[in-house]
Protein backbone atom coordinates (compact mmCIF):
# COMPACT_ATOMS: atom_id res chain seq x y z
CA UNK A 1 0.00 0.00 0.00
CA UNK A 2 2.57 2.48 0.83
CA UNK A 3 4.61 2.27 -2.38
CA UNK A 4 1.25 2.51 -4.36
CA UNK A 5 0.58 5.68 -2.27
CA UNK A 6 3.70 7.13 -3.02
CA UNK A 7 3.15 6.18 -6.80
CA UNK A 8 0.22 7.99 -6.66
CA UNK A 9 1.50 11.13 -4.94
CA UNK A 10 4.24 11.04 -7.60
CA UNK A 11 1.88 11.34 -10.50
CA UNK A 12 -0.29 14.18 -8.89
CA UNK A 13 2.71 16.08 -8.37
CA UNK A 14 3.71 15.60 -12.29
CA UNK A 15 0.46 16.80 -13.51
CA UNK A 16 0.28 19.79 -11.21
CA UNK A 17 3.77 21.03 -12.23
CA UNK A 18 1.84 20.83 -15.80
CA UNK A 19 -0.79 22.57 -15.10
CA UNK A 20 1.41 24.81 -12.81
CA UNK A 21 3.63 25.29 -16.14
CA UNK A 22 1.02 26.05 -18.24
CA UNK A 23 -1.16 28.88 -15.97
CA UNK A 24 2.25 30.57 -15.52
CA UNK A 25 2.93 30.57 -19.57
CA UNK A 26 -0.72 32.19 -19.93
CA UNK A 27 0.34 35.02 -17.52
CA UNK A 28 3.69 35.89 -18.85
CA UNK A 29 2.05 35.80 -22.12
CA UNK A 30 -0.64 38.48 -20.86
CA UNK A 31 2.26 40.53 -18.82
CA UNK A 32 4.04 40.79 -22.31
CA UNK A 33 0.88 42.09 -23.77
CA UNK A 34 0.25 44.16 -21.25
CA UNK A 35 3.92 45.89 -21.07
CA UNK A 36 3.73 46.38 -25.39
Amino acid sequence: MATAKKAVKKAVKKVVKKVVKKVVKKAVKKVVKKKK
